[in-house]
């Protein structure tokens, strides 16, 4: 694993935006067998946005932030308190028998989201931070995964986490969703009922790029209209409203 991992390291350190980084996990968690990866970064005062780099289903990840299961997910309340990665699965939510976080695991459940491995991030900038891999595997090979590679795991987090704290410093998040600061500009300019002939007008760019940002967009959040990709903005910064 030593010739793949420096390879993640140098693919790390190229990687720009959002995009490169999230192919990068994609490839490192290939080779651990793991289809299913999410990074999340979340304010524990509640003050600002969820961050959130995965390749979970975007229907699912909408759905998530939209209830605001963050805030009562088990598995987050155990990467507060735990330093090293642990094991996970449906049977989680018996612990905090409360009516929302079983529906949390059902409907996790759909999208095949039933066991996992959490690897938690140590951030003192007051933001919980963790990496979750999650799997339709037997729980009793996940634990053998996780004895074989807790290590590498713990390594490949961290390293991924301190990238990610950098590029988001460069991004806007709406919803936990990264966008670029184009793709955020052409929205915000949308929100205030704007067309995209405007805001390429306004931005320097012609209306067909604008137009293009504008629908990458409202496919990162996971709508069917820029109408709906605005309502999404105007939830995340109230003010915009």
């Amino acid at each position: 694993m030593q010739k793949e991992f420096d390879v993640f390291l140098e693919k790390l350190d190229h990687s720009v935006d959002e995009s490169d980084i999230k192919g990068v996990l994609d490839t490192i968690f290939s080779r651990f067998g793991f289809g299913k990866f999410a990074y999340v970064s979340i304010p524990v005062d509640r003050c600002g946005s969820p961050r959130l780099i995965s390749n979970y289903p975007v229907s699912w990840t909408s759905r998530y932030f939209e209830q605001k299961y963050e805030y009562i997910d088990p598995v987050i309340a155990r990467a507060q308190v735990d330093s090293g990665p642990f094991l996970w699965d449906v049977n989680f939510a018996t612990s905090s028998p409360v009516q929302k976080v079983c529906r949390l695991f059902d409907e996790a459940s759909e999208y095949g989201i039933k066991y996992g491995i959490t690897i938690p991030v140590n951030d003192r900038r007051c933001f919980v931070a963790a990496m979750t891999l999650a799997s339709e595997f037997p729980f009793s090979t996940l634990y053998r995964r996780k004895q074989d590679f807790s290590l590498a795991l713990q390594l490949i987090t961290t390293c991924f986490h301190r990238k990610a704290r950098k590029i988001f410093n460069n991004n806007c998040v709406v919803d936990g969703v990264f966008l670029t600061k184009r793709e955020f500009e052409c929205l915000q300019w949308a929100a205030k009922g704007k067309s995209a002939w405007e805001i390429g007008q306004i931005l320097g760019i012609t209306r067909r790029t604008a137009a293009f940002h504008l629908d990458n967009a409202r496919q990162k959040l996971g709508v069917r209209t820029i109408a709906q990709a605005v309502v999404r903005l105007a939830s995340s910064y109230p003010s915009m409203r």
